[in-house]
Formats: structure tokens, sequence, C-alpha cells
């Protein structure tokens, strides 16, 4: 855990005279089955987005760090245990619409697993989660909330290139 600075806040500072905004975390987990590459979605059990297909992902609490809310919000969601040094970070997306609750920035992960040691099982605000194909999202037959497809093609891209330099971050 990193520690908190010690510094004084500086004298006249508001940060009140920002913006408040939130951070999220998504993560990307693909996996082959059948010789077809899949992502793993959760369908929302709440709105925004309501039964809508999503990536796995949510709110980082005020004391953690972007990678343990990762893991968190992965078991939360789908009941995959992955631990957080195999996740991969793709990017940051922070358009000032991504998200209709309020100013919205998700720091995104992505990972390649061999296989599922267990069925996802839907939990937390997702009503469902499952393996869907890569293809069937990037084609757009299946539509995503907030900015996910854009989110999976990055990873995909991403991921595809880690595995091309054997940097990839591989988990059973």
């Amino acid at each position: 855990m990193v520690a908190r600075s010690v510094e004084p806040r500086p004298e006249g500072y508001d940060p009140r005279a920002f913006a408040p905004f939130a951070v999220t975390v998504d993560i990307v987990l693909l996996s082959m089955v059948e010789r077809e590459l899949q992502v793993l979605l959760i369908r929302r059990g709440k709105p925004p987005y309501e039964g809508a297909w999503a990536l796995p992902g949510g709110f980082v609490g005020p004391d953690e760090d972007l990678a343990g809310a990762a893991a968190r919000e992965l078991l939360e969601e789908t009941g995959i245990s992955h631990g957080q040094s195999r996740l991969l970070q793709i990017g940051a997306y922070g358009h000032p619409d991504r998200d209709p609750r309020m100013r919205v920035v998700t720091v995104a992960y992505g990972t390649i697993v061999a296989r599922l040691a267990e069925a996802p099982r839907g939990g937390s605000d997702a009503a469902y989660a499952g393996l869907v194909p890569v293809a069937e999202v990037q084609s757009g037959r299946v539509t995503l909330a907030f900015d996910h497809r854009r989110i999976v093609g990055d990873a995909v891209a991403r991921l595809r290139a880690e595995l091309g330099t054997g940097d990839a971050v591989v988990g059973d």
C-alpha cells in the first residue's frame, strides 16, 4: 500500500474550485472457448443501462488503489477471483458524457485467462455474468453500455500486442 502524503494542504487551496468527478475501473477478461475469443460481460441489474451488457466494474473506494478495486469488482460482479498482479492496465477513458450519472473517469484493466476455473455468476449490481464472443461485440450485434465497446476493442488490441512480445498477463 502506498503511504498518503504528509504534506499539508497548501494555504489558499480550495478543492471545491474544481468540478467533482468519480473514478471507476472496468475489467476486460478474455478467454478462448472452442477456438473463439470471448469476453466476460455482465447484465446490469441497476440503472443506468439496466439490463444492458457491460464490462464488470465499478467505483473505486476512497481508500482503494485502482488494481485492488478492479480485482474486487471482478469478484463481486462475476464470482471470479483473479489476482490484481495479473491485471494489465489498458487505459483511461474520460469523455465528459461517458456516464449519465456524473463525470466519471474509468481505468480499464485487461487479462487473458486460458480457461475459467468456475462458471461466472452475477453478483452485487450485476444480474448475470457470462462469456460473449468478442466478434459479436466488435460487430455491434451485441451492444454494450457506456463506452465499453471501445474499451473491449482497445483491450483486445493491447493484449494481442502483449502476447506477441511475451509480456501478456495470462492466467488459468
